[in-house]
């Protein structure tokens, strides 16, 4: 695993060197098509390997679950009501770090869909208990089955081991 860090170490210090020559005529670019493109700083920018493994992530996510057409927000949506039946709207929104107005938008794509249904709350009347239906909970078992397959194709991307120290790194965000 040391050599395959130290090989990808070399790679992206070639990219900070690496020239890139200019078209004669027009100034563009020779090779503008992708990897031969040097990133210069952002090569050691935590934020943007982040992004570029969360593109990676959603794009492999999405197409392990494309069969149930889940996104991975409403995975998560109905992951935490499924582990917290009868929690509020607010609540999800909040512990999730969706907008409010964003998240009312998919409890209603998720209730089209019969997977969610929104009760009002015995105590405030503005409030509204969110549970998984029959449905939705049958649909989730089927989703987490996929999302371990998804989550298999991460350790093989980047290792096992890997995979588990970044959900060491990341849990302070969680």
């Amino acid at each position: 695993m040391a050599s395959k860090q130290k090989t990808s170490r070399k790679a992206a210090a070639a990219a900070i060197r690496r020239p890139r020559a200019r078209a004669a005529n027009d100034g563009a670019y020779a090779g503008d098509t992708g990897d031969d493109i040097g990133l210069d700083a952002l090569v050691g920018h935590a934020g943007y390997a982040v992004r570029r493994f969360q593109l990676w992530i959603f794009q492999d996510f999405i197409k392990t679950l494309a069969t149930v057409d889940i996104r991975p927000t409403q995975y998560s949506v109905m992951t935490v009501i499924g582990a917290n039946p009868g929690l509020s709207q607010m609540a999800v929104a909040k512990r999730l770090g969706i907008e409010r107005a964003r998240l009312v938008h998919l409890l209603d794509s998720l209730e089209e869909r019969d997977f969610v249904s929104r009760i009002p709350s015995a105590t405030d009347r503005r409030s509204h208990a969110l549970h998984l239906t029959t449905r939705g909970k049958t649909a989730l078992a089927q989703f987490k089955r996929l999302a371990a397959e998804h989550e298999r194709h991460v350790a093989e991307k980047i290792g096992k081991e890997n995979r588990e120290r970044l959900l060491q790194i990341l849990a302070c965000f969680t």
